[in-house]
């Protein structure tokens, strides 16, 4: 089977499910953006020198192809994303919270390689979030995969400033001028 079909080339591509939608359809967008951040996960993933990081990513990414199928599909049946998952997720940022310094200021994202990879990947998520939301407004989208992709964002946060904190790599706080 050819990677190419040629489907695509008048702009339509088709949902799971069959249904035929222009590529600018919202639902693209949404899932498009989830596909973005994995791809971004996948970069922090190659950085990472923490297996537990490594772990806790790649169920992400695994997560993420859930999710993306569940946008993709108009009506079709699919996996959904775990409520689960969401506490699970809360568990790890308060772990990781637990040995930070408490943050009182706006950080400028950067910091370490692997850090700096972590803020972008959370820049990436909270767009994909909003496009989610921004689907929400106009289709019925499961509320457990908005939740989901907060926490992420969140995580990814966390992690980046950790990152940070271990290696002994100073946060850069912002002030307005």
């Amino acid at each position: 089977m050819r990677i190419y079909t040629k489907f695509g080339d008048k702009g339509n591509t088709s949902l799971l499910g069959g249904v035929t939608v222009p590529k600018s359809d919202p639902r693209l967008e949404a899932y498009g953006a989830v596909d973005e951040l994995n791809a971004v996960l996948g970069i922090v993933v190659a950085f990472s020198e923490k297996r537990s990081q490594v772990d806790s990513l790649s169920r992400i990414q695994n997560d993420l192809f859930i999710i993306g199928a569940e946008l993709s599909s108009k009506g079709a049946k699919t996996k959904q994303i775990s409520p689960k998952r969401v506490s699970e997720i809360e568990s790890e940022i308060d772990k990781i919270e637990a040995d930070l310094p408490p943050l009182h200021h706006f950080i400028v994202p950067g910091g370490s390689k692997t850090a700096s990879l972590l803020h972008l990947a959370r820049t990436v998520c909270r767009r994909a979030e909003r496009t989610i939301v921004a689907l929400s407004q106009k289709e019925k989208v499961n509320p457990d995969i908005i939740v989901y992709m907060n926490r992420v964002g969140d995580l990814l946060f966390v992690l980046g400033r950790s990152e940070n904190y271990k290696k002994k790599v100073p946060e850069i706080t912002w002030r307005s001028r």
